[in-house]
């Protein structure tokens, strides 16, 4: 059985080796058939805090490593680049 990988942005990173993800995603309505979206936030465990806030990453599923982290942080996609010093 394959192991779920997911993408998102870093949303916090104030806890020690754990940052919070937000996954967005679109899902269409059977319905009315407009597109709809969707935001979820994972916790991943960040062994070298190395992920800051902004950054864009992907992640994979694990046994559990705490009561609500299940996911450990593959590789940082793209750092956050902005105006100044704001973390």
């Amino acid at each position: 059985m394959s192991k779920l990988v997911k993408e998102g942005i870093v949303v916090s990173d104030k806890m020690d080796k754990t940052v919070v993800v937000e996954v967005e995603t679109l899902i269409e309505h059977p319905k009315i058939h407009k597109y709809i979206k969707s935001r979820k936030r994972f916790k991943v465990h960040d062994e070298h805090n190395e992920a800051k806030k902004g950054d864009r990453v992907r992640f994979i599923e694990c046994k559990p490593i705490s009561k609500d982290k299940h996911f450990k942080l593959l590789e940082i996609t793209e750092k956050f680049v902005g105006l100044g010093d704001e973390r």
